[in-house]
């Protein structure tokens, strides 16, 4: 996290300045950007063609657009469109002047029957009709002046009402609601945050607090709670006195987020959750801008909202959207991404969110023309997200017309600030890291296991998500020991991950690299191991999806075409032969759904589909998904098995010919859940079966130990005998345990990987694997005990890389003394480099042992040699004498504290400076306390503290105490400072917090620095 201290202040300066309210009369008249807005254009472009898919939604025999599902949600969209911009009928496929009619037909009918005004056909209920009122109430807003008297009130009445009702529950469940709770003022955060459901409690009351004549100090005070509350956190939340709507952050009650800042819903980290807090704001702010209210101080300084931003930015992809290696069903949901990122650009003016905004927006339309087309929520299984998706692109045109728009930053300084290492711990699942040319993360939430990669941070290469099997079988593996190791710039000096996974049946680990390389390693865990699998399809308009993938290997080159329309469809052809039943066997399901098929269709060369109308039968089938869907020539209808079978491997699908008839061909058209690998059998009696063909077959097969996909990436194999093979759109690098393996992972097409494959891996010992990729030092146990050995690196001898510890150069490179405990990894950064005076190779023999990333030493054969530190200075060897570097850093810094998270985060008290500075190994930057400031830093883990060190600038040092907590809430007695410009406190204890508090005043001195030395174990 040690970047993301240095980087917050800089995000802190980009946001706020540009946030300033635009007044607003309140009238619901159109009004255009004051100046020229791409993004918010694209907004309105792909609300008009999403018209074509609303207005399905619309009952004519009825009048008004439909209540399942809340398709009635169309009208905020509706109301957008006949109010705004320029209006195209023939993109939208209804004239404006219907449109408008049938909007306010739909708000008239929809007031009446709301729940507040004494109907009963919807309202009230807090999960989820206060969603779809606050999208409602927002709709006749827009079009007020086209709404009779009777339709005004009840729309007055619902906003007013629902806040008086929510209000009432006080912070009760709403008996409406079912077993929907926000667990009271506590929260929750394991397996299902309350972030999401304190957020629909506030949001309810929004409208009422925006819209009503006269606003009850209990509404304030009811939303200022659930608001504050839904990022909660206690140990940053009690060291935080700064005041929310006159409201002390420290009075906050909730645990909805990991220690760590992630959220974690339905049992795994979504970021689509860990957005809903800017989901919410959104929701909210746009009510408060279009009523031409001030925002309630929450909306814009939420408690802990910056950290939790950082976790976003940290899994972001180069569409704008989070990556979702553990979200099954929500992946490439974009129209529910658009709103938080909006959220946060034109309301909090933050550059590096417009920067995402736009890049999101860039993607719409062409994800809006794939199939099913004009549709925004199309990869997602609730039909209610559709409507939603809508009414969230709405409220984002809004928030651009009603804010002024900030420059968005680069996208490539967007993942340069983005960038960092983060050990997210045990329970979320998690380490990652961001890096300005990939993400990668190793997943150990059960079930979800995988070690997940996307280069160039491309969401739509290779296939993340829920169960899909991402170099692991992910759903057939249970983590028994989880080793994970986050490198940071600040007290590593380079970004990178290690981690290692014990299963049953052996271990498998990954190193990321900050160049966006991965290293993985496996002892052999099991079979389908080594997979991964590839995005492939035609949407023009998003790079890498122009219809097929290109694999090179050392054999040559093959095309991979995407199928066309909606699914798959694979084409088998066989010898000929005689049958009555033809059937396919499940081999490798979809990792979520299983096997779906819209049609089996058998031939026999001729063009007839001999099994169309016959007898089918399956090993299971879902309701209203029977066998004989797939025989019954409707391109609409399909089987599927059932939900229970879902995960079973060998499900079955059959047709009975009802006699017997020569055939030498099959055609499968699957929906979304297509089977990854199947056997095409028949028989004569249905009894005895002959397998007539498989799928996949292999569209390229290597034994060069390389693969480029799609110039997009590139993998290198070392130690697997098997051939890399693609089949589709699976790539196997190895298929089987046996001996175990290591991949390198490269990013994009500038590396020559036959070159990197010929050179090997560096040799290791038993149960060690290791790689060079980079010149990073990649090392893995991956056996059963500690490992104390040498492992041989080749490499240049004319500028030879070293690492940490004691290396002798060789004939070929360097023997590097290491010991590894069992089950664990670790990633060595190139420290110096050795060179010859003069140029030439080193001579074998030499002796470098590099103490830290500032001190070398140096023995061995006469030479005149050269030690250059990376990228830095260079200096001459005196043999046995140690080398210093004034401008290094000891890395890896022996202080506890650096680079760790600071409290309090924004916002931050008055007159206090971002405490970060206190951390961040930069004795340029200090903190200001502000008056009687108090900054905790947050170590990450219980560890041993021996002493706590406060260096000071120039000035009066004001009085200050150390105190160290376990949990963040008890702290023990305060040990003084010295009033020394760098005074200490011996503390002697195990801690996991560290408070200096201070008497500051104004014109005293700040704080440089606050570095934590660690003490014994025992």
């Amino acid at each position: 996290m040690g970047e993301f201290l240095l980087n917050r202040r800089r995000l802190l300066g980009l946001i706020g300045a540009s946030a300033v309210i635009t007044a607003w009369d309140g009238s619901g008249a159109g009004a255009a950007p004051a100046a020229a807005d791409p993004v918010a254009d694209t907004y309105y472009r792909v609300l008009l063609r999403h018209t074509r898919w609303s207005e399905t939604q619309f009952d004519a025999t009825a009048g008004h657009y439909r209540r399942t599902d809340f398709g009635f949600a169309v009208v905020l969209g509706n109301a957008v469109l006949v109010t705004r911009g320029a209006y195209d009928a023939g993109t939208a496929g209804v004239e404006r002047d219907v449109l408008r009619a049938r909007t306010v037909a739909t708000i008239r009918h929809f007031a009446a029957s709301n729940a507040l005004v004494g109907g009963t056909e919807w309202g009230k209920t807090l999960f989820w009709d206060t969603t779809f009122q606050s999208y409602f109430v927002l709709a006749a807003r827009l079009l007020w002046d086209d709404l009779d008297a009777a339709t005004r009130e009840a729309v007055d009445t619902i906003a007013r009402a629902q806040a008086e009702y929510t209000t009432s529950l006080g912070s009760g469940d709403d008996p409406r609601s079912g077993d929907w709770t926000p667990n009271g003022p506590a929260g929750g955060y394991r397996g299902d945050t309350k972030l999401e459901e304190m957020g629909v409690y506030a949001q309810s009351l929004a409208p009422g607090l925006a819209w009503a004549a006269t606003v009850p100090e209990a509404w304030r005070a009811a939303f200022g709670r659930w608001s504050r509350n839904m990022a909660g956190l206690p140990a940053a939340d009690l060291a935080n006195p700064a005041l929310v709507d006159g409201v002390a952050v420290s009075a906050n009650t909730a645990t909805n987020l990991h220690d760590t800042y992630v959220v974690e819903n339905h049992g795994s980290f979504g970021p689509h959750y860990q957005e809903e807090l800017w989901r919410t704001s959104a929701r909210n702010a746009v009510h408060f801008l279009l009523a031409g209210r001030p925002l309630p101080e929450v909306i814009t300084a939420q408690p802990n909202g910056e950290r939790l931003w950082r976790t976003i930015l940290g899994t972001m992809s180069d569409a704008g959207e989070p990556l979702m290696p553990m979200v099954r069903d929500r992946e490439h949901l974009y129209g529910r991404d658009v709103i938080p990122l909006a959220f946060r650009a034109q309301v909090l003016g933050d550059r590096y969110a417009a920067r995402a905004e736009a890049d999101l927006a860039a993607r719409l339309e062409a994800y809006q023309a794939y199939p099913p087309a004009d549709r925004m929520a199309k990869f997602s299984g609730e039909p209610k997200y559709e409507p939603e998706a809508r009414a969230e692109i709405a409220i984002s045109y809004l928030l651009h017309e009603l804010r002024p728009r900030p420059v968005p930053v680069g996208s490539a300084e967007l993942f340069r600030f983005a960038a960092g290492a983060t050990d997210f711990g045990a329970g979320p699942g998690l380490l990652a890291q961001q890096s300005e040319r990939a993400w990668a993360g190793t997943v150990s939430k059960a079930g979800l296991v995988k070690f997940a990669w996307q280069p160039s941070h491309d969401d739509w290469l290779f296939v993340i998500s829920g169960t899909t099997p991402m170099f692991l079988p992910s759903t057939a593996l249970a983590v028994r020991e989880r080793f994970a190791r986050a490198y940071t710039g600040v007290r590593d000096g380079f970004d990178a991950t290690a981690s290692v996974l014990t299963f049953d049946s052996g271990r498998a680990g990954m190193a990321t690299l900050p160049t966006g390389t991965v290293v993985y390693a496996t002892s052999g865990v099991a079979e389908g191991e080594g997979r991964v699998s590839v995005h492939n399809l035609a949407m023009p308009g998003v790079p890498g999806l122009d219809g097929d993938r290109v694999f090179t290997a050392a054999e040559g080159s093959a095309t991979v075409r995407a199928a066309e329309g909606v699914g798959r469809r694979d084409d088998l052809v066989f010898a000929r032969t005689s049958a009555r039943h033809v059937r396919m066997v499940g081999v490798v399901p979809h990792p979520v759904y299983g096997y779906s098929l819209y049609s089996f269709e058998v031939g026999d060369g001729g063009g007839a589909d001999l099994a169309r109308g016959r007898a089918a039968s399956a090993s299971s089938s879902d309701t209203g998904r029977e066998p004989g869907f797939a025989v019954d020539g409707d391109a609409g209808t399909r089987w599927a098995v059932s939900r229970a079978d879902r995960p079973r491997s060998d499900s079955w699908f059959a047709v009975d010919l009802g006699a017997a008839v020569p055939v030498d061909r099959v055609r499968l058209h699957w929906e979304a859940a297509a089977g990854q690998a199947y056997r095409v059998e028949t028989s004569a009696d249905g009894v005895v079966w002959d397998v007539v063909a498989t799928y996949p077959r292999d569209d390229l097969r290597s034994t060069g130990k390389w693969l480029d996909v799609d110039g997009r990436a590139g993998f290198v194999v070392h130690g697997s005998p098997a051939p890399i093979a693609v089949r589709g759109g699976t790539v196997t690098l190895s298929d089987g345990p046996a001996a175990g393996f290591l991949v390198e992972g490269y990013v994009g097409a500038d590396r020559d990987l036959a070159a990197i494959a010929g050179a090997g891996a560096p040799v290791c010992p038993d149960g060690v694997r290791a790689s060079a990729a980079d010149g990073y030092l990649s090392l893995f146990n991956l056996g059963a005990r500690r490992v104390t050995g040498v492992v041989s690196v080749r490499q240049s001898r004319t500028a030879v890389k070293v690492y940490q510890g004691v290396q002798r150069t060789t004939a070929v490179g360097t023997d590097h003394d290491v010991v590894l405990e069992a089950g664990s990894a670790r990633v060595e950064a190139p420290r110096f480099t050795v060179r010859r005076i003069g140029g030439g190779a080193v001579p074998a023999g030499v002796t470098v042992a590099v103490l830290d990333g500032q001190r070398v030493r140096v023995t061995g054969p006469a030479a005149m040699l050269l030690v250059a530190q990376t990228g830095g200075v260079e200096l001459p060897v005196v043999p046995g004498v140690e080398v210093v570097f004034p401008s290094g850093r000891p890395y890896p810094l022996a202080d506890l504290a650096a680079g760790r998270v600071t409290f309090p985060s924004a916002p931050l008290p008055a007159g206090m400076s971002d405490p970060g500075a206190a951390v961040d190994d930069d004795p340029r930057t200090s903190w200001t306390p502000g008056p009687g400031g108090r900054v905790v830093v947050d170590l990450g883990a219980v560890a041993a503290v021996g002493e706590v060190v406060v260096t000071w600038t120039a000035g009066a040092v004001p009085a200050a105490t150390v105190a160290t907590s376990v949990d963040g809430r008890a702290y023990d007695p305060a040990a003084a400072l010295g009033r020394g410009r760098r005074a200490t406190a011996v503390v002697g204890a195990s801690a996991r917090y560290v408070a200096v508090s201070t008497s500051w005043k104004r014109g005293q001195a700040r704080v440089v620095s606050v570095v934590v030395r660690p003490g014994s174990a025992g």
